[in-house]
């Protein structure tokens, strides 16, 4: 059990957002400069933050959770609100929106043809997924993946969204900073490149190496990678835990050095903000640069004619955001043995580090495919891998895997049946026997054979249905030819 007095735990959230706020305002002007900067302090008008999508973005996901609730939040919900209600098509936003509109589902919606897959445009929107579960770990970086995923597949982008969501829920519980990394990189696999940059800026701290040789060195191990370079995410993660840890604790300290390590500022600032204001309460922020950019939250990528006004809770300030989330708890921290009140003290005594610790989560993702997506029915849910690109040229195969994991607790028989286009067929099981406990994957392969009735978006449905029950599973499996 944790017990949150709830003004405490309010503090923690609003602290957050602030502390968010002020990096990304910080750190915007100087955004995409390659050499290192010179950032003695805001350079903006006084008085009212910049937009930033680092912020605005998760807005988005806060009226999903809203509208959907956590059971049924998932990559294919977050896609649909992506293609829904935000603007841009920078870099993986646009692919991953070109992706969904041809009927590649997430994380295939990040994976394919995506040369920004190890970028920085999810490990920036994660605040909201530990403010949601505050203390819960697990829960944080599985919503994380899920955002993450659609516009990042299985890249470093994604590995970078866990890592960070994974230290921002921990901050609610613990204050060691070398605690909050070290659970961090338990949660992604050791042979990413995220885990090596950051790995990286600890031994060269503990080595008594000065800052600047130190984000020297992670520049050049990013630009010295073919897959990485520029405003990639273990960079620019690591240019954050580099101003975390030699700013010792002072927010300014900490921020300015994450700014002048240069590229990606706004994120790598907003995000040492983000996780000092959350480990330590509104006690650490600044009262002059608190001031400067006051509590209005100022949009950037957000198709606001679907939400002001049609959204009368949309938030439109750091208290209301907090708020919002607050109201929320009840809903998200349901069965997660987390109190929260006015008239009780916090209590988290319980918690210790090592139960954060562990990579089950990434070590499952690991063993699939790199082109796969799921899909969730009442009796069931759904593994689909592809072998290879979800491609397919004029008289050839594609082997598709099929998982199922069955939910309720009597052994079903689940018949198979693909619908595919004229001439096309399938040669694998008609039937999926799944007698084992819950949370048990049976697969079947199967190879789809085409004929010359190629078009450049091939939708084959596959259709589910069980012995004994009366829901039938429609699944769209999409081959671009």
């Amino acid at each position: 059990m944790i017990q949150w007095n709830k003004e405490e735990l309010k503090d923690k959230i609003y602290a957050c957002w602030i502390g968010k706020n002020i990096g990304g305002t910080l750190g915007t002007p100087f955004e995409g400069k390659q050499e290192m900067n010179a950032c003695t302090g805001f350079t903006s008008k006084p008085g009212e933050p910049l937009p930033n999508d680092d912020l605005d973005l998760q807005l988005i996901w806060l009226k999903a959770m809203t509208e959907v609730g956590p059971k049924h939040l998932d990559s294919k919900v977050l896609g649909e609100y992506w293609l829904e209600y935000i603007t841009p098509y920078w870099n993986e936003y646009g692919i991953c929106k070109a992706n969904m509109r041809r009927g590649l589902m997430p994380p295939i919606s990040g994976q394919y043809h995506n040369h920004w897959k190890h970028s920085n445009g999810a490990w920036i929107r994660t605040e909201i997924w530990a403010c949601l579960y505050p203390g819960q770990v697990e829960k944080a970086i599985s919503f994380a993946y899920e955002d993450a995923c659609v516009d990042h597949g299985i890249g470093e982008g994604t590995y970078a969204a866990i890592f960070v969501a994974a230290m921002e829920a921990a901050a609610f519980v613990i204050q060691d900073l070398r605690t909050l990394i070290e659970i961090g990189l338990s949660k992604i696999p050791e042979h990413s490149q995220m885990h090596h940059f950051i790995t990286k800026v600890l031994e060269c701290y503990d080595g008594g190496m000065d800052w600047k040789d130190t984000r020297n060195l992670i520049t050049d191990l990013s630009l010295s990678d073919q897959n990485l370079g520029w405003f990639q995410a273990p960079a620019n993660v690591g240019y954050a835990i580099i101003g975390l840890l030699y700013g010792q604790g002072d927010f300014k300290q900490s921020l300015l050095i994450a700014c002048n390590c240069g590229d990606d500022t706004d994120c790598s600032c907003a995000t040492a903000g983000s996780i000092l204001g959350i480990m330590n309460g509104m006690s650490i922020i600044p009262k002059d640069w608190r001031e400067y950019i006051g509590d209005s939250i100022v949009t950037i990528s957000l198709n606001l004619g679907e939400l002001r006004g049609v959204d009368p809770l949309f938030p439109e300030s750091c208290t209301i955001l907090t708020e919002r989330i607050m109201d929320l708890h009840p809903v998200t921290l349901f069965g997660c043995g987390v109190k929260i009140a006015d008239t009780i003290e916090t209590d988290i005594s319980e918690i210790t580090a090592g139960s954060f610790k562990g990579n089950d989560f990434s070590t499952a993702l690991a063993k699939r495919s790199e082109y796969f997506f799921t899909h969730r029915s009442i009796l069931a849910d759904f593994l689909i891998e592809y072998d290879g690109k979800p491609e397919m040229q004029a008289n050839s195969d594609k082997k598709i895997k099929l998982s199922i994991k069955k939910k309720l607790r009597s052994q079903k028989l689940y018949s198979i049946q693909w619908h595919l286009p004229d001439g096309w067929e399938a040669e694998g099981p008609k039937n999926i026997c799944a007698m084992m406990h819950e949370g048990v994957f049976e697969s079947a392969e199967y190879t789809i054979k085409s004929n010359e009735n190629i078009l450049s978006k091939n939708t084959l449905m596959l259709e589910i249905s069980c012995e004994g029950h009366f829901e039938t599973t429609l699944i769209p499996v999409v081959l671009l030819g």
